[in-house]
This record gives C-alpha cells, structure tokens and sequence, in this order.
C-alpha cells in the first residue's frame, strides 16, 4: 500500500539520522581525501542546458561569438557539466526546488505544485490572499479536501516586501500566516506548515541534525519547505524577500552597476517580475545576502555566523528574461530555435553571470574558494525557446467558448470551480470532485484536444506510472491529480498579454536544465548521459562525508550520487 510505503522510507530515515555522527561537531580525520567543507547551491531559474552552452561557449550573432557568461565559463574549466540534466515532472517551481533538496520525485514528495489539492486536509482557517477560501475543520472527523497554497499567498501580508513580518523583521519564518495554511482534522486540525507539507526530509535537515550551520534565500516565504519535517528550523538563516509584491526603491545597487532607487523601470510597479532591471535589484538582494554569508555574517550583515556548510539561493532574473513582454520597451524571449537570446534577455543572463562572478570573488578572498563545491543548476525550465512555437490559449477557447476547465468543472471540487480553476502553465493538473468520473471527464477533453492544445492526457495506469494512484489512504494518494494534461509544444494555458513562454509541464524545453558541478581540484568534463536535478540532494551529502542514504527519498528511489565526481569517501 502506498501509506505503508510512506512510512517505512521514512522510518528508515530517522534510523539513519539517529546514527548521525556529527561531522561538523568534530574535526576531519587526519590526511582526508576531500576539501569539501561548504557546498554553495545556486538555481538560475528556467536557464536551460542550451542557455548555458551558448553563454559559455559562444555564438556568432553575440559578442562577437566570444562566450558572453565568463564567470561560468570559468566555473566550468573546473568543473563536471551535464548536458543531459532533467528537472522534477512536474516542472514548477516548488517540486523543481523540493526535488533538488530531498532527492525525491513528486510522488513521493508529495508536491505537485504551488497551487494543489488535498483530499486529507481541510481549508484554512482564513482565506489565503490568493484566493483559497477559508472552510471548516472538525477534529478527527473526515476530511472535506482542500486546495493547497505554497506561494505569496500564505503570508502575513502578499503586499509587502518581508511578508507582513513584525516591523524591523525581513521575512521569512516570520512572514508566514498559520491561519491561512491548510488543516489537518488527524492532527486536531493543526495548520500544516510549508516544512511538513513536504513528506520527506531534506539535506537542510540532515546536515542541521549533523551540527552544520545552513542558510539559504527564495522568492517566497512559503518556501521554508526546504526546511523539511520537523519545527522548521533545519535552515538557521532563512532569507526570503517576496517577488509578487509591489515594486519599492531598494537601497542596492546590482553587481552591473544598475543602482536600484529610484525605481529602474517604472511603468508597471505591480511586482517584480514585470520590469527586467527591477527583476534584477530583486534578485541583488538575495545576492547581497549570499556574499554576506561567505564573508562570515548572517544574511542581513548584522552579525557574525559560520560561513554555512550548504547555503545558496534562486535567481528570478533569467526566467523573467525569458517570458516578459513588458507593458513598454524591449521584449524578453529568444530570437529562433537555437535559443539565441534577445537583448533583454541576455541582460538578466550578464547580470546573473556577473552576480555569480561577485560570489566567487567573495570566496576567494575569504580563502573559501578551494573548500566549497559550487553546484549551479535550476528548478525548471521554460516552454518554447522557439518564439515561433509560441500558442497561448486563454480562457475563452475550447467547444462553444469552452475552456478545459469549464468543461469539467461540474467534476471538480468546489474550490477548483469557484476559486482559481485547475492548476494550469504548460500543463493542465485536474482534482476530480468523484473520481469514479475520471473516464468521462476524459472523454470530454478528447472531444476538445483540437482546440485546447491538448498533447497527451495521463489517467488511470499511465498516470499510476508517473505519480502514485489518486486517492485516500491507504490505496491511494489523496495528492495526486486524477488527471493530468499534457499541453501540445509552445501552447500555454494563460490569457495574460505578457508571457512568452511559461513551464511546468514534461516538454523538453521546461526540463532539460543547466548543471554545472564545480571546485578548483576538478578537471573540466563534459557528461551526455542523462541525470535528474534530484540527484544534487545526495551529492550535496556525499560531498560533505555524510550518508545520502540519510535522505529519506533517496532510500525510497534509490536516487544516486551524480556521476563523474571524485568527492572521497
């Protein structure tokens, strides 16, 4: 059953973690075979396997053909490129980001995506600020089901930069609203914290448990899930600014010299995700607070703390230059298939490249550079590099003015039909509110897979191939989508005016990423077979001599050590 599975990797986890011996607690054996002390891990978001061989080795439309990411390029004469690497499938965000800490797939994660369902769980006690009503929780009664909210939605206040945190607090745990997360009627319906919404533990939580210090910077504050189970403090400097506020002058200025008051781009201010430069004054922050902690300070500067053993943080800069198209001025996006980038984005691409060239420079002047293994890769890609293959569908296509979801709707759970609506980019992911209509609700999407760009639709055993089978305990998953929809290449489901491309689905473009392993001790090579970013999880762990079987997810998948890397025993 899949429960008992569940819990005998999970079991089999804290075995091994109570057997943890502390390797940052005591100093290394005499004559050790690794230098590895700090592992420093950096997501540029949707930058693709094809972004990274064209900035480092050239094309001739750009610069002359000279690589145009020197800072990366450098990293790679010392490091183990893979040009075959695939992100979780789902390919958003939040499984892109758990998978890359836990070693696991979304199945047994059990995240799909930021915005889900639970048909374990009850609505929050509050509606979210994205739109998840608030519903009752009985204690030990059955549960109703409930969507899922980990983004800017479960925050204290969406609208401010720190997440409604207390005055003079820049966000984080902090920030985070328990009255607007899930409840679980099992647990007396206590709220699920982003922590233990995740079923699996992550290297943040055996490395804390072995005494190592961690830090790490995101987009939202929801994203404390890389914590991983437990009482959320397996990251002891969490630093997460919110990318979907308002736009403010920030007191930085970019590592391209773009000073970020007054406002670079001023048009729409609505969040940062909708101005190129603002996008990068987002992302300075995060930056700033990576070079912090390599100097020997906590994120913000204000105090002394141990240059973390695993720290890192996730770019925004690269996906915003991929999909924008600004209400004024240049367009985001690539020029052709090759994935020739347009001057938009290939400012967020220099800007990311230089930012990381600030981080290694930090690191060598704090004599850390030789000590720390540098694993760049990213949580997703985006969908189509080709802007020919680009096809949006908004939400009046489909049979007589028809979306997808209309068609459906009277299947879904009430908060899929009155809320937000499936969870839909690339991909279409479908709760059905009885699931014995799995078939019929089928049927009507084939009957409109012409005109919804449909690609490919999973249910029953092909679904049971990629996730666990949908619903309750214990034969099934009460996570899984009962239906998942595969978009035709280049079609997204949106009726916004300002996206090029968007991700989330299994097409190549949104999971072929970058990966890039890096130290100064490395040989440059070049590997074309094929791994996934879950991998990291159990490098990241044998890099610092502790177990990857001590990931929980790891022992579940048997998920290996990436390939090609000489990193001691």
């Amino acid at each position: 059953m899949v429960s008992n599975k569940w819990k005998a990797g999970i079991l089999a986890g804290a075995l091994v973690l109570s057997s943890l011996p502390s390797a940052f607690a005591q100093p290394k054996p005499a004559g050790s075979d690794t230098k590895i002390k700090h592992v420093l891990l950096l997501s540029i978001d949707g930058m693709h396997a094809l972004d990274f061989e064209n900035c480092v080795n050239g094309i001739p439309t750009i610069n002359s053909g000279a690589p145009y990411c020197p800072n990366l390029a450098g990293l790679g004469e010392h490091g183990v490129t893979y040009t075959g690497a695939s992100t979780s499938k789902p390919s958003d965000s939040f499984p892109g980001l758990m998978s890359i800490v836990t070693g696991g797939s979304p199945r047994t994660m059990g995240i799909f995506y930021d915005v889900a369902y639970d048909r374990s769980l009850d609505p929050p006690a509050q509606t979210t600020g994205n739109g998840v009503s608030a519903g009752p929780c009985v204690a030990g009664a059955p549960a109703i089901g409930t969507r899922t909210e980990y983004e800017e939605g479960i925050s204290i206040d969406q609208s401010q930069l720190n997440g409604g945190a207390p005055a003079g607090v820049d966000g984080g745990y902090a920030s985070l609203d328990p009255n607007k997360m899930p409840r679980d009627p099992s647990k007396n319906c206590a709220p699920v914290y982003p922590w233990n919404f995740v079923r699996v533990n992550t290297v943040f939580g055996v490395i804390h448990a072995a005494k190592g210090y961690t830090a790490w910077s995101d987009k939202h504050p929801a994203y404390t899930s890389v914590s991983g189970p437990g009482d959320g403090t397996n990251v002891d400097d969490y630093y997460a600014p919110e990318i979907n506020s308002p736009v403010v002058a920030l007191p930085v200025t970019t590592p391209t010299g773009i000073p970020c008051t007054p406002i670079p781009n001023q048009v729409d201010t609505s969040d940062y995700t909708r101005g190129f430069q603002n996008a990068q004054c987002y992302d300075t922050l995060k930056v700033n607070a990576i070079l912090n902690e390599i100097d020997g300070k906590t994120h913000d500067g204000k105090r002394t703390a141990p240059v973390p053993a695993l720290y890192g943080m996730n770019f925004q800069a690269v996906s915003i230059g991929q999909k924008l198209i600004q209400k004024s001025g240049p367009t985001g996006g690539y020029l052709d298939a090759i994935g020739t980038p347009t001057s938009s984005l290939l400012e967020e691409i220099n800007f990311v490249d230089v930012s990381i060239g600030e981080m290694v420079s930090h690191l060598k002047k704090s004599g850390k550079f030789d000590s720390t293994l540098i694993i760049i890769t990213a949580k997703h890609g985006q969908s189509p590099i080709d802007p020919n293959r680009f096809f949006p569908i908004p939400g009046t296509s489909g049979t007589n003015g028809q979306a997808p979801s209309d068609i459906i709707a009277s299947l879904l759970p009430d908060s899929e039909v009155n809320q937000i609506g499936p969870t839909q980019d690339d991909l279409s992911l479908l709760w059905l509110k009885d699931s014995s209509q799995t078939s019929n609700a089928v049927a009507m999407l084939e009957a409109n897979a012409v005109s919804a760009g449909i690609g490919e639709i999973y249910s029953g055993p092909a679904l049971n191939l990629l996730f666990n089978p949908p619903g309750l305990a214990p034969k099934g998953d009460p996570r899984s989508p009962d239906i998942f929809v595969e978009s035709n290449i280049g079609v997204i489901y949106t009726g916004s005016a300002r996206k090029l491309m968007e991700h989330g689905g299994f097409a190549h473009d949104d999971t072929n990423v970058m990966m890039l392993v890096s130290n100064p001790s490395f040989d440059a090579a070049t590997i074309h077979s094929n791994v996934e970013t879950k991998q990291v999880a159990p490098t990241i762990l044998k890099a610092l001599r502790l177990d990857p079987s001590a990931l929980q997810a790891v022992g579940m998948e048997h998920t290996a050590v990436l390939p090609g890397l000489e990193l001691g025993e």
